[in-house]
């Protein structure tokens, strides 16, 4: 039980002051967020803050990355949107059960472990698209709804936003130079919140966005008829979901990895958000992932183990029983500035000082995987591409380095010696290596260097052979790991080549 819950291990390095404050500050961020993004779906209000409550809970307490947040995050909600305004929401509900079983399914299957092969050049452009979509929500914060027209702050009420948001800004920035405390964040969110209460300024609050109030989130099954056809219309709904939210769950479980210099678990963590994600189905969440935001802003403020994350959403399930009036008067300028600051902690600076420094290709990379993110707000989509075209570069690049020494020995047998992979992308190349019209009758291909790698290579193995054979000629093969020995053996049926069998040498051994 201890290996799963740590929380409860109290031989562990915990600050608690810390964990308890970075909790507090990560729930004042994720509730005008996931207020927003629900409203942005058509949703009640309170499915937003459900989501982050049972998102927050579950993923905490079973989760493979201590320190991370997850909630209801917008990522995957976006997706859900077309959904919810054709078939309504116990729709919605039900693809987000079916997200959270296929997402539960990779972290048994442990496919979780895939999330390595992105690149860095992906992973730069990922946060970056991320830090100017954060940044740019934060700019819809200077709206103001009239009417049912939205419209930008004018006048007095523009200037005050600005200069309470860029108060704020000031705070998180200066105060860490000073102490640690206590979070910035939360320092700059609660003094906003005084000169605003105590001065009774008139400026855009949470109050105006929706109401935080409400009861506890009761178990229901969607209504959806349990038919082919609502499968049909729920299943690729929930497998955009699925790949969104584990591809930004994961990583920003790397991202965490890195800044603490520490291991999460991958798997555990694809479970874990399955499991939260089916939680919220049956009971009236949207959904959502690990949140990248709220995370910065946890470990900025010191949080590292399970309980900043509980606290957090503990606070928020708080927030929708008792303190949802108090919490309503929080000033938005106060959370623009922290969620601003957030967008620039997360933005990878060091991009633009090495980008002189990376192969052109990796620059393509990253700036197409930004301008994705950014553009269409699909970060599976956009991590897809970026992982495409790295893939793609790197096969080019490999096919280009396959070489072959060529001599011939003094029983008058042609060798090559074959240097670099012998895959898909470099079989045009290896096959343009042989002389076949003016070689000896005798020719020993040597992989001592290379590797047999795909059925592309096997099948070039088979043409060059058959080449030979039409002149009359014979050619060998030499120095075959097993594993490329197995492949030849398993494609006896489509390839006729003779493997030269390599010396073996015993080593005696004292008995």
């Amino acid at each position: 039980m201890q290996k799963i819950i740590n929380l409860f291990d109290f031989k562990q390095q915990v600050n608690y002051k810390n964990e308890i404050l970075a909790g507090l500050a990560v729930s004042m961020t994720m509730i005008p967020e996931s207020l927003s993004f629900a409203i942005l779906a058509g949703l009640p209000p309170l499915t937003g803050l459900y989501a982050a409550f049972l998102m927050g809970i579950v993923t905490a307490i079973l989760g493979g990355r201590p320190g991370m947040v997850s909630g209801g995050a917008g990522a995957t909600v976006v997706v859900l949107i077309a959904l919810a305004a054709s078939h309504g929401v116990d729709y919605l509900l039900g693809a987000v059960v079916l997200a959270g079983i296929l997402q539960l399914l990779v972290g048994l299957f442990k496919l979780g472990k895939f999330v390595r092969l992105i690149p860095q050049p992906v992973m730069y452009g990922f946060l970056n698209g991320l830090a100017v979509i954060i940044f740019m929500a934060q700019i819809e914060q200077f709206k103001i709804f009239e009417g049912g027209v939205s419209t930008w702050m004018q006048g007095p009420a523009l200037y005050l936003m600005v200069g309470l948001t860029m108060l704020t800004i000031a705070i998180v920035y200066v105060l860490p130079k000073f102490t640690k405390a206590v979070p910035a964040s939360l320092v700059a969110i609660l003094v906003v919140f005084g000169i605003v209460y105590f001065f009774d300024i008139d400026t855009k609050k949470v109050i105006n966005i929706a109401s935080v109030g409400g009861a506890l989130p009761s178990f229901r099954i969607p209504e959806i008829p349990f038919s082919l056809e609502a499968l049909k219309i729920i299943f690729p709904y929930s497998l955009v979901m699925a790949g969104v939210g584990l591809i930004e769950s994961l990583l920003t479980l790397n991202m965490v990895d890195e800044i603490t210099n520490t291991k999460g678990q991958s798997n555990r963590e694809a479970a874990a958000q399955g499991i939260a994600n089916i939680t919220n189905g049956f009971f009236g969440g949207m959904g959502g992932c690990a949140m990248v935001a709220q995370t910065l802003v946890n470990i900025g403020a010191g949080g590292r183990s399970r309980l900043s994350a509980i606290v957090g959403a503990t606070a928020i399930l708080g927030v929708i029983l008792v303190a949802g009036p108090v919490i309503e008067q929080i000033p938005m300028a106060a959370l623009v500035g922290v969620m601003m600051m957030v967008a620039i902690g997360t933005f990878e600076w060091v991009s633009f000082r090495i980008i002189n420094k990376m192969p052109r290709h990796d620059i393509f990379v990253g700036i197409l995987v930004a301008l994705i993110t950014v553009v269409l707000h699909n970060l599976a989509l956009a991590v897809l591409i970026g992982v495409v075209i790295s893939a793609l570069v790197f096969a080019w690049e490999s096919a280009k380095r396959i070489r072959a020494r060529k001599y011939v020995d003094e029983n008058g047998a042609k060798h090559y010696e074959i240097y670099g992979p012998l895959f898909f992308g470099s079989t045009t190349a290896f096959i343009e290596k042989f002389d076949v019209e003016k070689d000896p009758d005798e020719v020993i291909i040597d992989l001592r260097e290379s590797k047999v790698v795909d059925m592309s290579a096997i099948d070039a193995l088979h043409k060059i052979t058959e080449k030979y054979l039409k002149q009359g000629k014979k050619v060998h093969l030499r120095h075959l790991s097993q594993d490329c020995r197995l492949l030849l053996k398993n494609a006896e049926s489509v390839i006729d080549v003779n493997i030269i069998e390599d010396p073996t040498y015993k080593v005696m051994t004292n008995k």
